[in-house]
């Protein structure tokens, strides 16, 4: 074939175009892929801290997850568990839920829990959504069998101030919330975040981020906003523990 036809020039430019269109196309879903497989092993770090499970090799996350989680489901808003949600897969309806969805936990139908095995004990992870000073913070936390006793929690956040507001994604914020109580005296009254050195004797509180009040006030009303979607489903577990 004469090179220098024009036929030969277009069909060879064709057949790079093709071959580097497929080799992009080949990357990019390579990447999204590797991305989507890096969120899901964020989120479940999330999960395994909030249960106290915390300094996993990322290379042993999703084995110590799948050994930890035993079940997950959506419940309505009643608290019964949606049967036909069951699956802890990343692809089931709990761990796929789009927690951002929480920001207006009221209008929601329905609501994540990742039921865990601790040491043969059944504990319950739900999930937070709310807004803090500079953008969206979210979380999870744990109660055991009784619905009540919180195991642990953890939080996160999009922009908030370093040294600031940025402090709650750490263990000295959210290892204060570890053997709190949800309820007192029979009734739901979530956990306050106080201002640093300042009481609620209302119910069980953690102290909030010095520096990070706006911050802290918003954690305190994730806490509260979002779990109160969760009580009929935290009564159930108190029911059936009774």
């Amino acid at each position: 074939m004469n090179k220098e036809n024009n036929g030969y020039v277009i069909l060879y430019a064709s057949v790079m175009v093709i071959l580097v269109a497929v080799g992009l196309a080949f990357t990019s879903q390579s990447l999204k892929d590797r991305q989507i497989d890096n969120q899901n092993i964020d989120k479940m770090e999330q999960i395994l801290r909030s249960l106290g499970i915390s300094g996993v090799a990322k290379d042993k996350v999703i084995d110590t997850y799948n050994a930890t989680i035993t079940d997950a489901y959506l419940i309505d808003r009643e608290g019964n568990v949606i049967e036909e949600t069951r699956g802890t897969g990343t692809n089931d309806p709990a761990f796929s839920y789009d927690i951002a969805e929480l920001r207006t936990p009221a209008e929601q139908e329905s609501y994540p829990v990742f039921e865990a095995s601790l040491d043969g004990q059944k504990a319950y992870v739900m999930a937070l959504y709310g807004a803090g000073l500079w953008g969206p913070i979210w979380g999870y936390i744990s109660v055991a069998g009784d619905g009540d006793s919180v195991l642990g929690a953890d939080f996160s956040h999009a922009s908030e101030t370093p040294g600031l507001g940025a402090e709650i994604s750490h263990e000295p914020f959210s290892g204060q919330f570890h053997d709190k109580h949800l309820y007192r005296d029979g009734s739901f009254t979530s956990i306050a975040v106080v201002k640093h050195g300042k009481t609620d004797e209302s119910r069980d509180y953690v102290d909030g981020i010095s520096g990070g009040t706006l911050t802290s006030k918003g954690v305190n009303n994730m806490l509260l906003d979002v779990l109160t979607q969760y009580e009929p489903f935290l009564n159930n577990l108190k029911q059936q523990n009774n």
